[in-house]
């Protein structure tokens, strides 16, 4: 067994690792001092000279390095880790898999003081008040320690070590947890086939006296059937609730239906909902949870990637009217969204395509390393290629562009400013899928692709967006085979239940529409879109984009 010590600068995982390395005689490693010796540098000489990109480079080489975790019962080596190695997405999916993971963690107080007396450096610290540092780290590194076994408490290293001694000799949690944050938006868990101890663990801190799961046929025969018997194998009364598959559930008949059920099984005020499905079964059974009784506890279990990415944070709940998508509804933050990457095996390739449409979007927003992995992995993650998701780029996808969007609901949480720009690709997307009829022939994340394209066009138009900033984002669509040349007119839509449908656009603000488009960095609002513009570039998607073959900006390809 290998064991993993994580914790801010100066927690002692150098010191305690060495220590519990040598009383059961495991190897012990040090990364930091591995990568110094692979570069004849420090820390603080490496960071000189190849700044923090170059050392995390060399960082993520050496965690490669270590390979597979050793299988054995007892312990044979102890990993300490830097400060900031688990940082990295990537990183914690190969450290944390398969390994038992210590968090030591401290006061920030005691760990600055620590640093004040320490012979070696910490150059993020450099020029910084220690304890304001120490804090602001600590803000921010949280989500990725805290899925780690925590050590509170670190002057008494002997007790430190009796309580490692107990945590390696327990059995192993099932599965892998890679990110937990608690925030107003609820309690997000990422990981790996752990979602069911996650459930239990998570009604047990509400004193749940039963699993009520709302679902739909298709998600409950991929995932809800094991989550219930997984619920009852540990004593747990599971009722379910069926809802229509797709767009069919967001109707208001049938969340009087669904009620009805709530009615007849006399559910109450503190027992939550779980929405075991989709991103249209997560809108339907959110507001089922926001207005029964005013108002009970809701538990997302997304079963698609554009749920897990998207649609399952943010508390925005929804159901349709024939006038428009997602015109009644409310705000209703879940109390967990429990997102587990392997219950997407076997999710059809189109449907993982799709959701790439969403996640090209959040990279647009202004995440580089996002946009980076989606040109290097995106392809691979949309044919489930066995390398590229068992090297952790799935995970890093959902971790990435599910944190994006906690970041953006976070500072707006009722959508009154700058959650707009979540809308990105959607004003023209949302009439493209309107005019399909919300349903198979354009998924969600398709048409997001498709207004994507019309957001750098119009953009490009008005000066918005640079042309290179257009040519790259509308190149990695194309890349990953999203909103193809002559996709539209294929489905044979009708410009005028198009454009109809934006005038039923929620991002109406004193009578205009407010776009949002791609900027140089970001996006910029705009309520002053011509309509001729509007529908011309509406038209060019709705014939072929092959006409723009001959852009010298590129915008049909790379």
């Amino acid at each position: 067994m290998d064991l993993v010590l994580v914790g801010l600068p100066g927690s002692g995982k150098t010191a305690v690792g060495r220590r519990m390395a040598s009383r059961h005689d495991a190897r012990f490693i040090d990364l930091d001092a591995t990568i110094e010796a692979a570069a004849g540098m420090s820390v603080g000489e490496l960071f000189v000279a190849e700044g923090e990109t170059g050392f995390r480079a060399r960082e993520r080489a050496a965690v490669a390095d270590l390979g597979r975790a050793d299988p054995a019962p007892e312990l044979r080596r102890v990993i300490a880790t830097g400060g900031g190695t688990v940082v990295d997405p990537a990183n914690r999916w190969a450290l944390y898999r398969g390994r038992r993971v210590a968090w030591l963690n401290g006061p920030p107080e005691v760990l600055a003081q620590r640093l004040r007396n320490s012979p070696n450096p910490r150059p993020l610290l450099q020029g910084r008040d220690p304890v304001g540092a120490i804090r602001d780290l600590a803000v921010k590194r949280e989500r990725f320690y805290a899925p780690a076994f925590r050590l509170n408490g670190l002057s008494q290293v002997g007790s430190v070590l009796e309580r490692l001694d107990a945590f390696v000799a327990e059995p192993p949690p099932a599965g892998t947890l890679l990110l937990s944050a608690d925030s107003s938006l609820g309690r997000l868990r990422i990981g790996a086939g752990f979602l069911i101890e996650a459930l239990q663990a998570t009604l047990a801190d509400l004193g749940a006296p039963r699993a009520i799961i709302v679902s739909e046929p298709l998600a409950w025969a991929a995932v809800g059937e094991r989550v219930a018997a997984g619920l009852a194998d540990a004593g747990l009364t599971v009722e379910r609730i069926l809802l229509p598959s797709g767009e069919a559930a967001k109707q208001l008949g049938v969340i009087e239906t669904a009620a009805g059920e709530l009615a007849r099984l006399h559910v109450e005020r503190t027992e939550p909902l779980i929405a075991i499905g989709g991103g249209a079964l997560g809108d339907a059974a959110g507001f089922l949870a926001a207005t029964w009784l005013r108002g009970v506890p809701l538990i997302h279990v997304p079963t698609t990637l554009v749920a897990q990415l998207d649609s399952s944070i943010g508390g925005k709940t929804a159901v349709d009217l024939v006038e428009g998508k997602n015109l009644v509804g409310a705000f209703h933050q879940p109390i967990a969204i429990l997102i587990d990457v392997d219950v997407l095996a076997g999710l059809p390739e189109r449907h993982r395509r799709a959701a790439l449409g969403e996640a090209v979007k959040m990279a647009t927003l202004g995440d580089e390393p996002l946009f980076e992995l989606l040109e290097r992995d995106g392809r691979g993650i949309i044919e489930a290629n066995p390398t590229v998701i068992g090297h952790g780029a799935l995970a890093e996808l959902v971790e990435r562009c599910a944190w994006a969007k906690v970041e953006v609901v976070l500072a707006d949480e009722r959508e009154a400013g700058g959650r707009l720009a979540l809308n990105l690709g959607h004003s023209l997307g949302h009439g493209f899928e309107a005019a399909a009829g919300y349903g198979e022939r354009l998924l969600h994340g398709e048409a997001v692709a498709y207004g994507l394209r019309a957001a750098c066009r119009i953009g490009l138009e008005l000066g918005v967006t640079p042309a290179d900033r257009a040519g790259r984002i509308e190149g990695l669509l194309t890349e990953l085979g999203l909103a193809p040349d002559g996709g539209l007119a294929l489905l044979r839509l009708e410009r005028s239940a198009v454009l109809d449908a934006l005038a039923g656009d929620k991002k109406h603000a004193g009578g205009q529409l407010r776009w949002v488009l791609p900027a140089a960095s970001g996006v910029e609002i705009r309520s002053d879109v011509p309509a001729d513009l509007v529908a011309r570039i509406a038209d060019e998607l709705l014939a072929s984009t092959a006409s723009l073959a001959g852009n010298p900006v590129g915008l049909a390809g790379r």
